[in-house]
Parts: C-alpha cells; sequence; structure tokens
C-alpha cells in the first residue's frame, strides 16, 4: 500500500491528475456501502401500510434475485469507478518514466493485494480461511491483470473485448445443462425456458464452484459450500467488462472535447445501456445482479455512466467544488473506508450503544427531556431504540466512519493500493 500527502487539504489542492467529481462519486458509493441502508429496510418494517416506507426500503435493499434497485447499484458504481480512474493513474506512472513491464508489474501486485483482502475479509467472522472470491475487492483483483492488457487497446477495440466477454459468458450459462430435477428450478417469471440456466444455485457457474473450490483445504473437514446468496466467483469474468466500460469513459472525460460533448456522450450512452440491458431482461438474459449477467453488466454500466455524468456537471463543469468536500475526504480513501466498513462497524455500533445511551441518562437526570423520550429508551436499553432507531443508529456508525476519513484526509493520509 502507498500513502500520498499533498500539502493542502483543501478539494482544489487534490492534483490536477485526479478527477474531482470521480473522487466525489467515489466517496458516494462507498458512503452508500458503508451506510447499511441508512436502516431504512428495519423501520419500513413499522410501517408496513405504508407506500412510501415500502418503495423506499425496495431502493435500499438488494432485489432478492433478477431486478434491479438503487442498493444494487453500488458494487457495479464501484467496478465502473475503478475502470475510470484507470487512465489517469496510468498515465501519471507513464509520466514518471515507468515502462509498460514495470507497470503490468505494478497490475499483477495490485490483483494479488486485492484477491488476498477479499479472502481475508470473507474469513473474518470464521475461525479457519473461507476460500471465497466473491468479495468485490477480490472480484477486481481476479480482473484486474485483463483489463491492464485492454488498457492499451483503442476504444473501439476496448468495447469488441467487452461485448465479447459477455457474449462468451451468456453462452456459458445458456448452454449449460438445465438441473435434472424440476424442483432445484427457482420459480422465476421468465418468458422460455431460457431463463431457467440462471437459476440460483444451478448453473453454470454455481457448478464451477463446486467442482473447484471444492478441493481448496478446510481444517475442519467442512469443505466449500454453495453460496446461499447465489453470487459465483465467474462474476469477475463479466465485471471486467463493467470495468472496460470504465475505461471508456475515464478516456472521453481525459479527452479535448468540450464539457458539453463529454456530457451529452456520457450520458447518452448511459441511457441506451439502462434501455439496451432492460430490453435483454425480456428477451435473451435475465438481468441478475448476484450472477452480474450481461443485461445486468450493460444496464448497471448505463445507471453509472449517467451517475459519473451528474456528479461531472454539477462539480467539474458548474464548479460546485466545495459541494464535494463531504464526499471527496471519503473518496480520496475508499479503501479505508471500505476496510472499516466490513471489520470495525459492528465494534463502534456497540460503542456508541454504550456510550450515547449511559450520555442520555446524564442528560435526562440533569435537565430531564420528557416521558415521550426515557421510557421508550429504558424499555429497549439503547439510545437507537423506537420505530425510527435503526435510521439513526445506521447514521451515527457512518458519521463515525466519516470523521475518521476526515481525519486522514486533514493529515494528508491516503492508502491506496
Amino acid at each position: 500500500m502507498e500513502t500520498n500527502n499533498p500539502t493542502d487539504t483543501t478539494p482544489a489542492a487534490i492534483p490536477p491528475a485526479r478527477l474531482l467529481s470521480l473522487d466525489a462519486y467515489r466517496g458516494f458509493v462507498m458512503l452508500a456501502m458503508a451506510s447499511a441502508g441508512l436502516g431504512i429496510p428495519q423501520v419500513a418494517k413499522h410501517f408496513e401500510s405504508s407506500d412510501l416506507w415500502q418503495r423506499l426500503a425496495h431502493q435500499f435493499d438488494h432485489v432478492e434475485w433478477r431486478g434491479c434497485a438503487f442498493w444494487d447499484l453500488i458494487q457495479p458504481s464501484f467496478m465502473f469507478i475503478v475502470g475510470v480512474a484507470m487512465p489517469w493513474s496510468y498515465a501519471s506512472r507513464r509520466e514518471k518514466g515507468a515502462s509498460w513491464f514495470e507497470q503490468f508489474g505494478h497490475a499483477l501486485k495490485r490483483s494479488a493485494i486485492l484477491v488476498v483482502l477479499g479472502v481475508f475479509l470473507a474469513s473474518n467472522w470464521s475461525n479457519q480461511t473461507s476460500w471465497i472470491f466473491t468479495n468485490v475487492l477480490a472480484q477486481i483483483g481476479l480482473g484486474y491483470p485483463i483489463l491492464f492488457l485492454v488498457m492499451g487497446l483503442g476504444v473501439r477495440a476496448q468495447l469488441a473485448v467487452a461485448l465479447g466477454i459477455l457474449l462468451f459468458d451468456w453462452s456459458l450459462f445458456a448452454f449449460w445443462p438445465l438441473p435434472s430435477s424440476s424442483a432445484d428450478l427457482v420459480a422465476m417469471p421468465s418468458y422460455s425456458t431460457l431463463f431457467q440456466h440462471w437459476t440460483k444455485g444451478a448453473n453454470f457457474a454455481a457448478d464451477l464452484d463446486a467442482a473447484v473450490l471444492g478441493h481448496l483445504p478446510y481444517p475442519d473437514g467442512s469443505g466449500f459450500k454453495i453460496n446461499t446468496g447465489g453470487y459465483t466467483t465467474l462474476n469477475f469474468l463479466p465485471s471486467i467488462a463493467t470495468m472496460i466500460f470504465g475505461i471508456t469513459a475515464g478516456r472521453l472525460l481525459r479527452s479535448p472535447r468540450t464539457d458539453v460533448e463529454k456530457l451529452r456522450i456520457l450520458a447518452c450512452a448511459g441511457l441506451v445501456g439502462i434501455a439496451l440491458g432492460t430490453a435483454m431482461d425480456y428477451s435473451v438474459c435475465p438481468v441478475i445482479k448476484r450472477l452480474w449477467t450481461p443485461s445486468w453488466t450493460i444496464v448497471s454500466a448505463g445507471w453509472a455512466a449517467v451517475l459519473l455524468a451528474g456528479f461531472y456537471a454539477v462539480i467539474d463543469v458548474l464548479n460546485y467544488k466545495k459541494l464535494a468536500w463531504p464526499l471527496v475526504v471519503v473518496g480520496a480513501n475508499s479503501i479505508v473506508m471500505y476496510m472499516m466498513a466490513q471489520l470495525i462497524k459492528p465494534w463502534v455500533k456497540q460503542t456508541l450503544r454504550i456510550h450515547l445511551t449511559t450520555a442520555f441518562y446524564a442528560l435526562d437526570h440533569v435537565v430531564g427531556l420528557g416521558p415521550s423520550f426515557t421510557p421508550r429508551v429504558q424499555a429497549q436499553g439503547t439510545l437507537f431504540a423506537g420505530n425510527y432507531g435503526p435510521m439513526f443508529e445506521s447514521i451515527a456508525v457512518l458519521g463515525v466512519l466519516w470523521l475518521v476519513c476526515v481525519w486522514l484526509y486533514r493529515q494528508r493520509i491516503f492508502v491506496r493500493i
């Protein structure tokens, strides 16, 4: 890992080689990821008759299998951003005199670190190493060397590679035998039996995981178990296409085109992706994030492009750079935020419950907060009680993690792989 120490902490002080809107977009994505849906799905359970709360709960949680909600766009946005940043990253290394082989060596090193971190995080709550590669870091790491090799191609060739990957991935599933038992098929609305080739837990990628990962050592003899969420290691293959789409967007933003042209192309490409992916969902391939289907790859990349266009328009074109600062402090240390969200959030949550509740009782003893507050806290033993408690708790935890990023930013410490 590397640390970077600029001489100033204002957004304008970020080196011009970096795109401020990209750091802001990355920060937005990481804050969303760390927020755990802001507790909205839990709050919505208390308001089952409220259509508004149920709609919010749907958007702030992952869909069960087929379809797309806002929450499902977090991971593809992050992977899309990885691609967008690559033209800046490797142009900077080239300017510093790094040869192609040195840059490729760096790509291999980064790939290995990301895969190891992914396995480490997957094993964090286990008593042994869990050989699972569905974590977003491991997924990026598995595809990163290929992504680097694609970097040297022209835009048309890059798009051709991305589409070729998606066609290959579609073929692997579409021509794989269906489960022998109809009981293994999911009750998924489909327009033909073709869609059953993407059945949860009974598809090419799931069978591949069982065949390959089943040979990896587990000290307790438990062996590999199929991912209950339906995620598979092979997701890294179509996700390479997601990152390639990001590379083409990054090259566009680095080009000498006018800002208006860049925004028009980026937004139009995003809308075309959304329309094309949705059309595929009604014809040849279901939109399923957990398998990173080709239709999902295209529709999610479309949404990521539209979001990037929005951030670019507001921050870099309209020059509202001050609005970016709360997001930039996170985006500039995205790996730190991700690791904190994965490793210390439970501790932060428990610590806040203990000390804020104690402070609440002390304040209530001194000034009296009224009968509408104290009984509810006493009943559940925590300040984060009541119907809206999960939301307040999520916001409080997120605030602590954000403050850590602010401190790192002000100390000019940026951790990168």
